[in-house]
């Protein structure tokens, strides 16, 4: 990753410090590029469409005639085997599970809700890959920020080291000085090794969610919706809320249910008594009820209510958890860019002192170690406004997260 770092320069007795994270347009990895990266190795995404055949077929299957699918009968009877006087029966039927009354409608309304559910739990799956994401992204980019910053301290000690070492061979400066150079030079590069290994970290942390190597951070996300956006929409509400529908269909439904489902039998048979007698046909309409269990069905109803109960109450907790997440979020937003305006004014004042304290140490009127203590503390400045603009952009990413909006 080729990085263009913050820089000084010496003249004139100014000191410029520029600050750039990024490649050209074309090789730069954008948060809702990997984002899609990301989602397409998730098990959720991969088994989505098997779930929602599924869930399809439990819906075509609501909406039959019959509660379970119909069945063929066939018999024969013959008293071969005994007597051998020639008795036969063929029988051939149909027998058709029937549905109890208001169970087929509550079948569908459960099926419906079932298909609903499966759309909110991938939506809720994708909001929370965002936040695991995101978290990732902003270390990858709080990294190469600091691996910017420490590369830039290593050219500034290393300039200020050779205008040292110039100054001692001409008699301007002592051999301590010039020790004092080399320290810093030394604690720099230091600095800048932390800082490569950081950057290591965090791209690893991020290549292992979305599998890709991230080349270079392309920026922020653009700004949530105003103040009067709702959380109803909110992914991680929309599943606890159809989990509680299909909890509550799946109650009706069980409401209905209890013991196995009565069916219909039409039948018609040929048979004779004897041989050489002549053969006969009936036809026969038959109705099996079977009985059921009340412990049964009262396990039913019980699991059911439960899981009902279960799902409204994590509703009402997830509500206020995200309210108090996003006015959490917004009061950080607010904070972050106070921040930054202040770590901005105080960076432009360390840059104008630093310049007077270069001009002075040029002409010989102040010491080195006054030169590198203004020098480190408009570092210093620099870094905190640089850290205080990128927590300004995290900020952003994380309201946008705390209103269940997806990376962009």
């Amino acid at each position: 990753m080729k990085i263009t770092r913050p820089w000084i320069t010496q003249g004139a007795g100014c000191c410029v410090i520029a600050m750039a994270l990024s490649l050209p347009a074309h090789a730069q990895t954008g948060l809702a590029e990997l984002f899609s990266a990301a989602w397409q190795r998730q098990p959720e995404a991969l088994a989505a469409a098997a779930h929602r055949e599924a869930a399809e077929g439990r819906q075509a299957s609501a909406r039959s005639w019959t509660a379970e699918p119909a069945s063929l009968q066939i018999g024969s009877k013959t008293d071969r085997l005994h007597r051998n006087d020639g008795a036969r029966e063929l029988e051939l039927g149909i027998a058709a599970p029937l549905w109890r009354p208001g169970e087929r409608g509550r079948a569908q309304a459960l099926a419906v809700a079932e298909l609903g559910a499966l759309d909110s739990r991938v939506a809720a799956a994708q909001w929370r890959l965002a936040g695991l994401l995101r978290e990732a992204w902003w270390a990858w980019q709080h990294a190469a920020l600091d691996l910017g910053l420490a590369q830039a301290r290593v050219e500034q000690a290393q300039q200020l080291g050779h205008d040292v070492a110039r100054r001692v061979v001409a008699g301007d400066l002592s051999r301590a000085d010039q020790h004092q150079a080399e320290a810093a030079i030394a604690a720099a590069q230091a600095d800048l090794a932390e800082a490569k290994a950081g950057l290591a970290q965090a791209r690893f942390g991020l290549q292992a969610l979305s599998g890709r190597v991230p080349e270079a951070a392309s920026g922020g996300e653009p700004a949530p919706p105003g103040e009067d956006h709702s959380l109803e929409a909110h992914p991680a509400l929309r599943e606890l809320q159809d989990r509680a529908r299909l909890a509550r269909h799946a109650r009706e439904l069980a409401g209905t249910q209890g013991r196995a489902s009565p069916e219909l039998s039409l039948s018609t048979a040929r048979e004779r008594g004897a041989r050489g007698e002549a053969w006969g046909q009936t036809v026969t309409l038959g109705l099996r009820i079977p009985f059921g269990s009340e412990g049964q069905r009262k396990t039913q109803l019980a699991t059911a209510a439960a899981a009902q109960i279960e799902a409204e109450a994590l509703l009402t907790l997830e509500q206020q958890r995200l309210a108090a997440e996003l006015a959490t979020a917004r009061a950080r937003l607010d904070a972050s860019e106070a921040q930054f305006r202040s770590a901005a004014r105080r960076a432009e004042l360390a840059r104008e002192t630093l310049g007077f304290v270069d001009k002075a140490f040029s002409l010989g009127e102040t010491d080195l170690p006054s030169r590198l203590r203004v020098a480190q503390e408009a570092f210093e400045a620099q870094r905190q406004s640089e850290r205080a603009r990128l927590g300004q952009q995290q900020a952003l990413s994380t309201l946008r997260q705390a209103l269940g909006l997806l990376p962009q």
